[in-house]
């Protein structure tokens, strides 16, 4: 089994997914990927990749909140197979579910590996959601999603070199063809305390240790001005923490 995160959760790396498939299928192994921080931020082929199954939670990009229904894909080659898996209620066939037969006889599809069902309530916002991404399509987001990180990199960049005080660098690829929404900017000066700041005047951003701190300008809702008056905290943050 091969079982690889489609998006590095601490870099923001994207890795090419039909490539570790083929490599995958070519030493005889499954291949699986978790999509967490994938699904609603990069375009996703898993069929015409020949994935054979994926997992995602849905709070994330997707926009559903915090502890909202998560996501799976099987491939439909497995469809039929006797692969293991939870025998799940949601799961069996629903023409036969309540015969309560001794043998679990499996929906066809993905929801043959569904074990319990779905919380209607909480999926109400994310129907809202999911709405949205059809109608816009994922080619919008994307070509926003790229021109918006890249301002944001250029804003990092540029208080990086001109601002004294300034002692950082983003750790996610430069290669669009690499990253999402996602930039990664590893302090080696101020660490927590520069977090700190930014929470504290209204920046909602990700601490992962050592010393990290993630951005992610998702492009459903997030504006260039938003990115410019990041900026103009940023360097109110490095200037109070080195006087």
């Amino acid at each position: 089994l091969v079982l690889w995160g489609g998006v590095n959760y601490y870099t923001g790396q994207v890795f090419d997914m039909k490539t570790i498939t083929e490599a995958g299928h070519a030493v005889g192994a499954y291949v699986g990927f978790d999509l967490a921080h994938a699904a609603g931020n990069v375009k996703l082929n898993l069929h015409d990749w020949n994935v054979d199954f994926a997992a995602w939670c849905s709070y994330k990009y997707m926009n559903s909140g915090p502890g909202n229904a998560s996501g799976c894909f099987v491939h439909e080659k497995h469809h039929y197979s006797n692969l293991p898996r939870f025998a799940g209620w949601w799961g069996h066939n629903k023409e036969r579910r309540f015969k309560m037969e001794p043998d679990f006889d499996p929906v066809h599809g993905a929801n043959g590996w569904q074990v319990s069902n779905l919380p209607i309530l909480s999926l109400a916002p994310y129907l809202a959601s999911v709405e949205l991404f059809d109608e816009v399509g994922m080619e919008r987001l994307i070509q926003k999603r790229n021109q918006l990180t890249a301002y944001l990199e250029f804003v990092l960049h540029d208080i990086d070199q001109q601002l004294e005080g300034a002692d950082f660098e983003v750790i996610t690829p430069k290669n669009p063809e690499e990253r999402a929404c996602q930039l990664s900017v590893y302090l080696h000066g101020q660490g927590r305390s520069l977090f700190d700041y930014l929470m504290n005047n209204g920046v909602i951003t990700d601490w992962r240790e050592p010393n990290v701190i993630r951005l992610a300008p998702a492009p459903f809702y997030c504006s260039y001005e938003d990115m410019y008056a990041f900026g103009q905290i940023l360097k109110r943050g490095i200037l109070a923490l080195n006087q």
